[in-house]
């Protein structure tokens, strides 16, 4: 194989000068038309009135052509003649609007300050770059996704207004960038993960065990995404959350599925970063100065309305314990099984993966050599459903604190009778008030059999209950 074939991933590439290319188009040049496109689009927009939206408003497409030499419509530039290419403008103007976007800050967000690319786009082959106040991620996407993510419009349009708190990604913006003869399509997201909140680790997690394990490739990198094998050889006792925001996290996700469902939409990841706050205190007491600097340009929170991890679950912030961890930036307060504190932050990835042909292909050849329940590519209703009880049973697990220590995590299969000295065990360890719950904990709807524990605030319990619900 070529060196230049080594360093091309799908339609990204690396010219000769080491400057990304994506479609032979480089990122400086794609950068600098996104740019002006987005500042005309959003200009020409403004001077339109406000009105309702209209079912043909998911249909409109505007163009606007963009010489290197300017016209009385587009300024002078030196990125190469292009055209810019605005889908649904006034949809997606009333999406942004019931997130509490500005015109003017949506513009000034994109187009004040140079995008910053982001070295780790994935095996997908598309480029990612992110605004420079943290505020929006920007994301080449296939034409078969853009096509997807047209059609969804309306049904999405239709979600958002009856629920606006959801993990699925928040679309600002579609728009198509035509340059070289080639058609370069740009998704403009909320960003999950701030740059400026150091992520100690960070999962792609689908519910699958088949191959879902980073490569050695990706474990090389500085902050790897790991996956689901990794989560579950990492974390076996899952991430601890209190018990409003576990129930929060539950519902949402369930009603989240429901609606890819509803779309046959599957093969989607639960991203989940984890920063940890104890790790982070030790890094700054022995990086002082470093520290300092990173506290400078700490975020204070995004702007965007329901944007954060702890504002899509409908949860309070509330505190971390006995430190001053007022958070800003939108993390769910949780735990690791050491007691450690952490901040989670959430979202579901890569929907725009329709269950057509190709996959129910892949599916059943995988399926012919390997377990099937255990492949990624799935029916929707199966993958859906395997999705929430991965994440509500493995991933995420309920407990309530008392005060700081190690929150152990009792066995799923605790009986009744093993309570009392479970947690007379809990005590001689030096983890007191930690104990079995008297109260079962209510997975979420439409879970097979799922399992979880949970760990209450009762100093002198009488059972601990395993409780599952069968399939509806």
């Amino acid at each position: 194989m070529s060196q230049a074939m080594k360093k091309t991933i799908g339609h990204r590439g690396i010219d000769p000068t080491g400057e990304t290319t994506y479609k032979k188009t480089t990122s400086s040049a794609l950068k600098g038309a996104i740019q002006l496109g987005i500042t005309h689009t959003v200009g020409s927009l403004s001077q339109k009135p406000e009105r309702d939206v209209l079912l043909q408003d998911f249909e409109v497409v505007e163009s606007i052509f963009f010489p290197c030499e300017g016209s009385n419509l587009t300024p002078a530039h030196h990125y190469g003649d292009f055209r810019f290419k605005t889908y649904a403008p006034i949809a997606f103007r009333y999406f942004r609007e019931m997130f509490g976007i500005r015109p003017d800050d949506y513009m000034y967000s994109l187009c004040n300050e140079s995008l910053i690319e982001l070295s780790n786009s994935g095996a997908s082959g598309s480029l990612f770059y992110v605004s420079s106040d943290d505020e929006y991620i920007i994301k080449t996407v296939q034409h078969k996704e853009a096509e997807f993510l047209q059609k969804l419009l309306p049904g999405y349009f239709m979600n958002l207004n009856q629920n606006k708190r959801t993990l699925l990604p928040k679309f600002y913006g579609l728009y198509c960038v035509q340059a070289g003869g080639k058609n370069i399509r740009i998704a403009v997201m909320n960003n999950l993960l701030p740059s400026a909140v150091r992520m100690h680790l960070k999962y792609d997690l689908k519910g699958s065990t088949y191959k879902r394990r980073a490569s050695a490739k990706e474990r090389e990198k500085t902050v790897p995404t790991y996956k689901d094998l990794d989560f579950m050889q990492d974390m076996p006792d899952g991430l601890l959350l209190e018990g409003d925001k576990f129930t929060a996290v539950c519902k949402t996700i369930q009603r989240d599925c429901l609606l890819l469902q509803s779309f046959k939409i599957m093969d989607y990841s639960l991203l989940v970063g984890i920063h940890n706050l104890d790790q982070a205190c030790q890094e700054q007491a022995s990086e002082e100065a470093v520290a300092g600097a990173m506290d400078q340009r700490r975020p204070q929170g995004q702007k965007s309305l329901y944007s954060t991890a702890i504002e899509a679950i409908q949860a309070e912030a509330g505190n971390m314990g006995p430190l001053d961890t007022e958070d800003k930036t939108g993390g769910i307060p949780a735990r690791n099984s050491k007691g450690e504190r952490l901040l989670v932050y959430i979202g579901i990835i890569d929907i725009l993966q329709s269950y057509r042909l190709v996959k129910k292909l892949e599916h059943s050849w995988k399926a012919l050599v390997h377990d099937g329940d255990t492949v990624s590519v799935h029916r929707p209703g199966f993958y859906a459903e395997r999705f929430q009880k991965f994440m509500c049973s493995t991933v995420f697990r309920k407990v309530s604190y008392i005060q700081s220590g190690r929150p152990d995590l009792l066995p799923k299969t605790l009986l009744p009778s093993d309570a009392a000295s479970s947690a007379s065990e809990t005590s001689s360890l030096g983890n007191p008030g930690f104990a079995p719950s008297s109260q079962p904990l209510p997975p979420p709807p439409s879970q097979d059999t799922s399992r979880s524990v949970e760990v209450a605030l009762n100093s002198s319990p009488s059972r601990d209950q395993e409780h599952s619900t069968p399939k509806r």
